[in-house]
């Protein structure tokens, strides 16, 4: 029984691992795509603003 309980808790503890890394990945990947969307859209308010300045 003492084995039993000892792999499980084994067992429970390498999930837990494996699921915090999945997290961290996950989370690495959408702060990249965010930063990337960020990136895409700024040149755009950036040239609308300068043809709002042209503009005037």
């Amino acid at each position: 029984m003492a084995v039993k309980k000892v792999a499980k808790k084994a067992a429970k503890k390498t999930v837990k691992k494996a699921v915090k890394k999945v997290a961290k990945k996950a989370v690495k990947k959408a702060v990249k795509t965010v930063k990337k969307a960020v990136k895409k859209a700024a040149p755009k308010k950036v040239a609308k603003k300068k043809v709002a300045k042209r503009k005037k």
